[in-house]
């Protein structure tokens, strides 16, 4: 049974109790930090600030506001996308329905281009398809004297990157519009990274949680969900200089026909990572030095 809405003239304490008891009910397990949230979006008060004054008053235009954010919720639209921002490592990002959202898992890949690249040379690092600009960020935050190029094809999610790299003050982040890696030049970059889409078109999982609400052109890679990482591993031994490093995220059950794709190319040290569940998510190689 659904719960009603707080009454006219509720105040914070009776807001924050209904709002966490509708989420609840509909099988929300975060119930009580997603009805604060909400609440602070819908008021303009910070979290504490709901809990010292439970009994201010909330005027009609907030609780009209609260209203059509928990209604936006229950028809299941990701949380992040209502706040529009996430948290990605450490970072707080900007993002919007034109970005996916950045996933834990996605961190493999920022891990694994720290530990892989020498910290103290001015590599350029190029993060393709770069979405929110979560990766690129990440990476020009904790290298400074790296070089990041951040490439995206959509105009709006290039805006929002843009918007999360003035934010963070990242001056060693360049932001280009372009398609995968024919932005880049010959030989032009010491590693690319990208978190390309690699879902099957006729996958199930598209039409449910939080994926129905985010961008379909990031996510599906025709039939086989190979699309995007063919291209990007195609056209690596082109743009990566001698020894470089190619590291993309795919799918858990893609890691074999990743690792193939790459001995194609003559790629070298294929490697593959597991993420924090265990599945394989991150595959690496390099180009061989002549």
């Amino acid at each position: 049974m659904s719960r009603p809405a707080a009454p006219a003239n509720a105040s914070l304490g009776e807001c924050r109790r209904s709002a966490r008891q509708r989420l609840a009910a509909a099988g929300h397990p975060s119930a009580a930090l997603e009805a604060d949230l909400l609440l602070s979006l819908a008021t303009g008060l910070e979290r504490g600030q709901l809990f010292a004054w439970p009994e201010r008053a909330v005027t009609a235009t907030q609780q009209h506001r609260l209203e059509q954010l928990l209604a936006r919720r229950l028809a299941g639209e990701p949380i992040a996308y209502l706040l529009q921002q996430r948290e990605f490592w450490s970072l707080t990002l900007r993002v919007n329905r034109a970005t996916l959202i950045p996933r834990p898992e996605t961190e493999t890949l920022v891990e694994l281009a720290l530990r892989a690249l020498p910290a103290d040379r001015p590599l350029r690092v190029a993060d393709l398809g770069t979405g929110s600009g979560a990766i690129a960020a990440a990476l020009a935050h904790e290298r400074p004297q790296w070089f990041l190029i951040g490439i995206e094809r959509d105009p709006e999610a290039l805006a929002i990157a843009a918007s999360n790299a003035a934010r963070l003050r990242l001056d060693n982040l360049r932001l280009v519009r372009g398609h995968w890696s024919s932005a880049l030049g010959n030989a032009g970059v010491d590693a690319l990274i990208a978190n390309p889409p690699y879902v099957r078109a006729d996958d199930p999982h598209l039409r449910q949680g939080d994926l129905r609400f985010e961008p379909e052109a990031a996510l599906v890679a025709g039939a086989d969900g190979l699309m995007a990482l063919r291209a990007l591993i195609a056209d690596a031994p082109r743009c990566l200089k001698p020894g470089g490093l190619l590291a993309l995220e795919h799918g858990w059950e893609q890691g074999a026909q990743v690792r193939a794709l790459m001995r194609q190319q003559r790629l070298e040290a294929i490697e593959t990572l597991h993420d924090l569940a265990g599945q394989e998510r991150v595959t690496q190689a390099t180009l061989a030095v002549a």
